[in-house]
């Protein structure tokens, strides 16, 4: 039962935010895009310091580091390909063709997000249930042992990404049926690799790295949304306050 709590509430995120697009002007999308962005780079950002990197580091070895390291570093490249998606980044090439044979798929695109939303996902089943090294001991969520922040955090991030990647689809020319059927597509990545996790969850060392490979790659993405400016600076304050209240969110978890 828990397995499909996860994997749904995964789906839905991805959902709202391809339905946000439907739902306000493409002015107002890029707004709400960016609060959202703030808020996730906080909530990530902070998750990822006082939640997931001191007790890595308790738990495991010296070279846990490495790990980390190495998630920015595969962030980094994913972000070549998919073009700054994850933090907002909106681009079209298409200069206004939307005829059917002019249509293009963004597959470099999708198959960028779909391997950071795999990668992301394995983690998460063990970090609810108390099984990786970075939930034990300390009780985060329930008291339990169990830790929801990762999924939370995912949850968080992945509404505004659904919401940039359907503009994108948009951008291409894609029918409804396309666009709607890509964003699934790229929707089940996430409960994917939660389901890849739950075969690799005996193997608690293992699972370890992985999330340290996460936190480095949540590390790329909160400083690059934290640190890039709105445009002309307008929405320095509004971004400052809600990168604050989510990182006072992932405080009290």
């Amino acid at each position: 039962m828990e397995i499909l709590f996860i994997i749904l509430s995964l789906l839905i995120s991805v959902v709202i935010g391809g339905g946000f697009v439907s739902l306000v002007s493409q002015k107002n999308g890029k707004y709400l895009v960016k609060f959202l962005l703030a808020f996730s780079g906080g909530f990530l950002l902070s998750i990822a310091f006082m939640h997931f990197i001191p007790e890595l580091y308790h738990h495991s070895s010296n070279n846990i580091g490495l790990f980390i390291l190495i998630g920015f570093l595969i962030q980094l490249l994913l972000e070549y390909f998919s073009e700054g998606v994850e933090h907002g980044h909106v681009h079209s090439h298409d200069h206004g063709h939307t005829h059917s044979h002019a249509v293009k798929i963004p597959f470099m695109l999708l198959a960028s997000l779909s391997l950071h939303s795999i990668i992301e996902g394995i983690p998460v089943y063990g970090t609810l249930t108390g099984i990786t090294m970075s939930s034990h001991d300390h009780g985060h969520g329930n008291g339990n042992g169990n830790d929801n922040s990762l999924l939370l955090g995912i949850i968080l991030h992945q509404i505004p990404v659904a919401i940039a990647l359907m503009t994108v689809f948009i951008s291409k020319g894609l029918s409804k049926k396309q666009q709607w059927f890509w964003l699934m597509i790229f929707g089940c990545m996430t409960p994917a690799g939660v389901i890849l996790g739950m075969y690799i969850t005996p193997n608690e060392t293992i699972l370890t790295y992985l999330l340290a490979i996460v936190v480095g790659m949540f590390l790329h993405i909160s400083t690059t949304i934290i640190f890039e400016s709105g445009e002309n600076h307008k929405y320095n304050l509004a971004k400052l306050s809600l990168i604050l209240c989510g990182g006072a969110l992932a405080s009290i978890l």
